[in-house]
């Protein structure tokens, strides 16, 4: 056996340990047993009479709960077994609030303690009241947008989309008595992060694990920052290879758009708001990590995500919201819809991970060897034309590679960074200068 999420062994009895029977009530309950080793072995109390007298009324004076205490004997040896029940509200141990996870306790501080509270409490982070805010401070292209997209969907009544926005709150439950929740101004204010620090999104392309060579910030309410970010992420740092069906010009990108949205809308529904993080966005020329702060649902792991059931969202006023627009399918959905996306287009499954910090989803492309190579190839084949035509300008390269002009501007940039070319000249009117010719 071994100390697990629900049982503790001490081998003698020390006031500190309130601090676990705290844990474990603020957890899922438990026993602490007294006169074991750490193993489970049993060694024995020599003072188990006088703990039996003081040990129920020591937890009730401190903690303020009763716990059953029993005492055991075996093979001449008393031992002490303390259970504990869940609570349906937060114990404390002298102003501190601790919980069992795993086999360890941990003390709540900070956005941890604030979402213990809230859950003891039956609420989530997203459906706290704030007062001092109005419905006529919200962004009025926020509700356009809304209502677009919740008209394109038809999930919800016509006439509740024609009514003002003062009722539309009121139907979407984003209302405490006369007080916005927070999931309101996230969603529609102009400025969310007025109200909370780090709401927004962080974008990042990395040549190397710590060489960030340029980023993006996208602010605003989610419903603008869900479209912002996915713009910026295929325009500007996904490289898309063109082909012709016809005289159709088609753009392949490394990863499904719908993928994508998907991973960005669980960072979105899943993120700890309280505490102070951005989403973060990393792309690079291996793969793209989508990152945020938070935790999975209660008794939920990793590989739950994986298998075909329900999961409930850290804000699931925000995740309702998302889903009347039509955003999202349906909770739990937007994971195996990733995996299937990513199947069908012939990609590595995703990583999902998670630890205390938060979660991740990690896209990797097709080949790495090969994606490398094609890359290098482009870049030769416009150090060529450049060769040739001095004077060719970026619209001419991408027509003649078949490639979109933003790919041809890394690639260029990439060149001069490596010292291949350079820039004689203005932008209109210079020339380039190929300093590592080819074919000489």
């Amino acid at each position: 056996m071994s100390e697990s999420q629900n049982i503790e062994w001490k081998s003698t009895w020390r006031d500190e340990y309130l601090k676990w029977i705290c844990g474990f009530a603020n957890a899922n309950g438990g026993r602490l047993e007294i006169g074991k080793d750490d193993n489970g072995n049993l060694v024995g109390l020599d003072d188990s009479k006088k703990l039996m007298e003081d040990l129920p009324n020591k937890i009730m004076d401190i903690l303020g709960i009763i716990v059953e205490v029993n005492l055991h004997a075996e093979d001449g040896k008393n031992w002490i077994c303390i259970e504990v029940e869940s609570h349906p509200y937060p114990v404390s141990y002298k102003g501190q609030y601790h919980f069992r996870s795993g086999s360890t306790k941990q003390e709540l501080k900070g956005s941890a303690l604030d979402g213990f509270l809230l859950q003891k409490q039956g609420k989530r982070w997203d459906s706290v009241p704030v007062p001092g805010v109005t419905t006529k401070e919200l962004s009025p292209s926020a509700f356009d947008y809304f209502r677009k997209k919740a008209t394109q969907t038809q999930r919800l009544d016509k006439a509740v989309l024609q009514e003002d926005d003062h009722i539309l709150i009121d139907k979407l439950h984003l209302k405490e008595k006369t007080y916005l929740k927070r999931a309101a101004i996230l969603l529609f204010h102009p400025e969310p992060e007025q109200f909370f620090t780090g709401a927004y999104i962080k974008i990042g392309y990395f040549r190397t694990e710590d060489d960030l060579r340029f980023q993006d910030e996208v602010h605003g309410p989610l419903f603008d920052q869900v479209e912002k970010a996915i713009d910026l992420l295929m325009s500007k740092y996904l490289e898309a290879a063109i082909r012709y069906a016809g005289i159709n010009r088609i753009e392949e990108y490394p990863y499904p758009e719908a993928a994508i949205r998907e991973a960005l809308l669980n960072a979105i529904a899943h993120k700890d708001y309280g505490s102070g993080n951005p989403i973060q966005i990393k792309v690079s020329d291996h793969g793209i990590i989508f990152w945020n702060a938070g935790q999975l649902p209660e008794a939920w792991t990793v590989d739950n995500l994986l298998k075909e059931h329900p999961s409930i969202p850290f804000n699931p006023d925000i995740a309702t919201a998302f889903f009347r627009a039509g955003l999202i399918e349906a909770w739990g959905r937007g994971t195996l819809k990733i995996l299937q996306e990513c199947q069908n287009a012939g990609l590595p499954t995703p990583i999902f991970a998670y630890d205390p910090s938060g979660f991740r989803i990690e896209f990797k492309k097709r080949s790495e060897k090969r994606s490398e190579k094609r890359s290098e190839k482009k870049s030769e084949k416009i150090l060529e034309l450049m060769k040739a035509n001095r004077l060719i300008t970026i619209a001419e390269l991408a027509e003649s590679l078949a490639i979109a002009t933003r790919n041809i501007e890394k690639h260029i940039a990439k060149l001069k960074e490596d010292h291949r070319i350079e820039r004689v000249g203005p932008d209109k009117g210079g020339y380039w200068e190929v300093l590592d010719t080819i074919g000489d």
